[in-house]
């Protein structure tokens, strides 16, 4: 007879299979080798049985233990144990707690397990636990440790709804403008090779640098430029009369402080165009606050991609052709104001 495992059967299944075993037992003092051949299990299942039987009376075959471990029965931490560790993890962070972590790694929660509840737990536990509160690796957002949290809050309850209320009483727009620059340098680069055979990648020994300066709205409109080397004061002032040349209606332009956009010369090229246009300053070190921070990001990665631009004009193309097509995708440039930290700008106008 094929057998069968008598762990999938139902709970009354295994207890008629049971009684079965034990009938024919009495009945014809078949040996445990010959009743498993008949019930179609394994004979050290018969053997269990039968001396359960034996030992406990046959009544005791008719419930069902409780298989398995107890819930919680290997845990290490307590419930209030867990729930303390949860709410350090997700309201501080390791320096907070004088730990000498960056961020909440597993050595970094397996030190602070040690030092609140003196217990030794290994890495594939702490995981385990992690897992169960459902934690996941992140790779973490990077902040300034010169920013101010406390100038970034003024900026969004304060002096951006005050923005936002003279943009509107004037009839004016809102932009976000940012900076950035690059170089194909092909640090990024990877490439497979045979164990101890490092790829060669043939390079110029002088690289082209392109900066590019753009100004973004939460409607999807987008401007730019691409130059050559850095922008500088001038180059700035130029991009300023850009985005006036044809505006209709008077523009706030979002921008952090680089030193450039304080510059004097830019400072008095604004003085008698206040009906035109006029600079909103960000709080200091807060990037994740301006939209257009995450275009540059875009734009960054758009430039690795494919092969590396071997000179100056292949550079160029490669910048042009991703800016170009921001142009006819408005719905891409929306999506920069849906990250978490520049949603507020999402009430730009």
């Amino acid at each position: 007879m094929e057998k069968i495992d008598a762990r999938k059967l139902s709970a009354d299944g295994r207890t008629l299979l049971r009684k079965m075993v034990i009938r024919l037992r009495q009945q014809s003092k078949m040996s445990a080798k010959e009743l498993a051949v008949v019930a179609g299990v394994h004979f050290r299942t018969v053997e269990g049985w039968l001396s359960r039987a034996r030992r406990e009376g046959e009544g005791s075959l008719e419930g069902e233990k409780k298989r398995g471990r107890p819930v919680g029965a290997c845990r290490k931490l307590t419930m209030t144990d867990e729930m303390w560790l949860r709410e350090r993890i997700v309201d501080q962070s390791p320096d907070q707690l004088k730990l000498p972590f960056a961020l909440w790694s597993r050595p970094a929660i397996k030190a602070l397990i040690k030092a609140r509840f003196g217990v030794e737990m290994q890495d594939r536990l702490v995981g385990k636990y992690l897992k169960r509160w459902g934690f996941t690796p992140q790779r973490p957002v990077k902040r300034a440790l010169e920013q101010d949290p406390v100038k970034v809050q003024t900026w969004l309850n304060e002096t951006w709804p005050q923005v936002l209320a003279r943009a509107r009483a004037e009839g004016a727009t809102i932009l976000w403008g940012d900076e950035t620059a690059v170089k194909e340098d092909g640090h990024w680069v990877r490439g497979y090779a045979p164990p101890g055979k490092t790829p060669v990648l043939k390079t110029p020994t002088r690289w082209d640098k392109l900066s590019m300066i753009s100004a973004i709205s939460a409607r999807g409109q987008i401007m730019f430029k691409i130059v050559e080397g850095s922008i500088n004061t001038e180059r700035f002032i130029e991009f300023l009369a850009l985005l006036i040349k044809d505006a209709s209606q008077k523009i706030f332009l979002v921008v952090d402080n680089l030193r450039v956009h304080h510059a004097k010369k830019v400072t008095e090229w604004l003085a008698d165009k206040q009906n035109q246009i006029e600079l909103v300053f960000l709080p200091p070190y807060a990037p994740e606050s301006n939209p257009d921070e995450y275009l540059n990001r875009d734009f960054k990665t758009a430039l690795r991609s494919g092969p590396v631009s071997r000179d100056k004009s292949s550079l160029l193309e490669k910048a042009s052709k991703f800016m170009n097509s921001l142009l006819t995708t408005p719905e891409r440039v929306m999506a920069y104001f849906r990250h978490p930290a520049a949603q507020y700008a999402n009430k730009g106008i």
